[in-house]
């Protein structure tokens, strides 16, 4: 598989217009980071962090942060819950590229949907398998989003949060299923509702059915007894 290349990053530099971050959220949403990396000092080996393994990750995340201007922002389970996964992304996204040291001159994310930005955008679907800069923040988005959940797994014990850094695997869900929610879940994901359900139904709001004769009376709606 052809690893991402500096070519758009190259494009816009030679045209002078510098400087060109990389965005990239892990988690789809908790964690965004943004890196701009020197074009001459880019460390070799840079790729997709789903395609390395986490001590490569490991190993890259500390060459980038060593040679590059990055930021890091986080979207937390309240804003999601509120706002919805993607806004809640686009945000976090959007807060690290104003939390560099330097507002880009153009910034390139990964997916569909533009930043609300005061510079140029560009949306690369498939962008952290095609663009360096981009590639780059995913593994910086990553790693940190990893770190968090291990630390995270101390104030939560049993969930696994180190194991799985918080993703819907059946170690997570049956652990879920067992002790409830933390802090830490979204509220409103289906596996989450459920485990609430179970042992925090005071927390679920059940909508109320307006084909029941109560609630049509309660709701001022005529009905013939």
């Amino acid at each position: 598989m052809t690893p991402p290349n500096f070519r758009r990053e190259r494009a816009l530099f030679k045209r002078g217009v510098w400087p060109v971050a990389g965005c990239d959220e892990a988690g789809r949403g908790p964690l965004a980071g943004p890196v701009v990396l020197d074009p001459a000092r880019i460390p070799r080996g840079i790729d997709d962090s789903k395609r390395l393994s986490p001590e490569k990750r490991e190993e890259l995340f500390e060459k980038i942060c060593a040679t590059s201007a990055f930021a890091v922002a986080v979207a937390s389970p309240a804003r999601i819950d509120r706002d919805n996964i993607l806004r809640a992304s686009l945000w976090a996204l959007a807060r690290a590229v104003h939390a560099l040291p330097e507002m880009p001159k153009h910034v390139f994310v990964d997916g569909r949907d533009k930043l609300a930005l005061p510079c140029d955008c560009d949306a690369v679907i498939g962008g952290d398998g095609m663009v360096v800069s981009i590639a780059a923040a995913s593994i910086i988005a990553k790693v940190t989003r990893d770190r968090l959940m291990s630390a995270l797994a101390k104030d939560c014990p049993g969930y696994g949060f180190e194991q799985h850094k918080g993703y819907a695997v059946p170690e997570h869900l049956e652990a879920l299923d067992r002790l409830g929610p933390s802090a830490h879940h979204r509220s409103f994901f289906a596996p989450v509702v459920a485990a609430r359900q179970k042992h925090q139904p005071w927390t679920v709001t059940r909508e109320a059915d307006l084909f029941t004769v109560e609630a049509s009376i309660e709701a001022g709606i005529p009905v013939a007894t």
